[in-house]
């Protein structure tokens, strides 16, 4: 697979460049130097280059150039919204492409802000991520690399800024079927999603080089102590009584966490850590299922797989409103573990994937502490409790947590 030895090369130089300047180095380029293709080119007072691992007409890797402060203020204020379009209609503009109207910006969140644009080849989108999921761009050339056909390729990327441009992906699974359409199409969708995984699994320790959150079962327990921390700071300034008790019986779950950790042994792989029907693109936005694409992998860590179905599984489970133990939710489990049919007996699979489910609750507590610990408590709002939520499912009977 030589594109995906090409981007690993890459993201060994980066790792190798932090180590040496105890910085991110742009994407293993000298600053200001990129290329199209084979060859730089000019635009705008930059020089661009597409890496060979993501040699698709029109994709714009952009190294240079300083990084820029995010958040809500940030993105919603008008000089930074005319430098993203501007940056936006240039890199349409080396990819043969023009923008054919307004500019909109549909979400804006404190984690992450996207705007959309129509354009001569169908509308893209632009997503400006913040520190805390910044590695998702550096992401994206791995990922074209490895399952090109399992992600959407992207358009552009700025690694400085953090700045990601993809095509529409059409309706979302969540967009279409419902019920129980919605569980047969996971059932073909999630095998899928398991071989992704499993051909990840040889770059595991180039995914952490990127920035991915390491959270696989050696050291997870000492990420348990992290979200301890993290959520101590946030019951002392502003948790309830009910929340400090929560708290405590918490803490003492450690060496619970520690022997579930001692009984996850096997490859590790990238774990979206958010895999749910409206992060799924089914083929074509037709509702066909054979060729999903996975999208949005700003949640991402490098885990034990089977951490995935924890929010996979809790959310389906809101959705049809059912228990752990009904046969529509066993359907999509059981389809997601034949991807691994060949690595132990079902009944083995299943354990593993409940404890696997368990301590994948510690790696979505980190998910939202990195993106509130940077925000003040007015901006928080309701999220500033969400680390604590989700370290308090391990309190609950359920492997994938009781609903809050």
């Amino acid at each position: 697979m030589p594109g995906a030895e090409t981007a690993l090369r890459r993201v060994r130089r980066l790792a190798q460049a932090d180590r040496d300047t105890g910085e991110a180095h742009p994407g293993g380029y000298p600053p200001g130097r990129l290329a199209v293709g084979t060859d730089p080119i000019d635009i705008v007072g930059h020089n661009f280059m597409v890496p060979p691992s993501v040699n698709r007409p029109g994709t714009v890797v952009i190294m240079g150039g300083m990084a820029v402060d995010s958040g809500v203020e940030v993105w919603r204020s008008p000089a930074w919204r005319r430098r993203a379009v501007s940056w936006l209609d240039s890199c349409l503009a080396t990819a043969g492409a023009a923008r054919t109207g307004a500019v909109e910006q549909p979400h804006l969140r404190p984690w992450a802000t996207a705007l959309r644009a129509p354009t001569t080849r169908g509308p893209v989108w632009l997503k400006a991520a913040g520190p805390g999921t910044a590695y998702e761009v550096r992401l994206y050339e791995l990922l074209a690399s490895v399952v090109p056909d399992q992600v959407l390729a992207p358009l552009a990327i700025d690694v400085r800024q953090g700045w990601i441009v993809l095509p529409d992906g059409g309706p979302t699974l969540g967009d279409r079927p419902s019920g129980k359409d919605l569980v047969d199409a996971l059932v073909e969708i999630v095998p899928r999603y398991g071989r992704l995984q499993r051909a990840l699994a040889p770059y595991a320790d180039d995914i952490v080089a990127l920035g991915a959150p390491d959270m696989r079962p050696a050291v997870l327990p000492a990420r348990f102590d992290e979200a301890l921390d993290a959520v101590a700071r946030y019951v002392s300034r502003r948790g309830t009584p009910a929340e400090r008790d929560r708290y405590q019986r918490i803490a003492a779950l450690r060496p619970a966490v520690v022997a579930w950790c001692a009984r996850l042994d096997g490859p590790t792989s990238l774990d979206h850590n958010d895999l749910h029907p409206w992060n799924i693109f089914p083929a074509d936005g037709d509702g066909g299922t054979g060729a999903a694409r996975f999208y949005d992998w700003g949640d991402s860590v490098v885990a034990h797989p089977f951490a995935s179905m924890l929010v996979t599984l809790r959310v389906l489970r809101q959705l049809l409103g059912v228990r752990d133990d009904d046969p529509s939710l066993l359907r999509v489990r059981d389809a997601y573990l034949a991807a691994f049919a060949d690595l132990a007996p079902p009944a083995v699979l299943v354990a593993t994937m409940e404890v696997a489910c368990r301590v994948g609750m510690v790696a979505r507590a980190l998910s939202w502490h990195r993106v509130v610990r940077q925000l003040p408590d007015e901006e928080a709002g309701e999220f500033a409790g969400a680390p604590l939520d989700w370290l308090a499912s391990l309190l609950d009977d359920s492997y994938l947590g009781e609903d809050r």
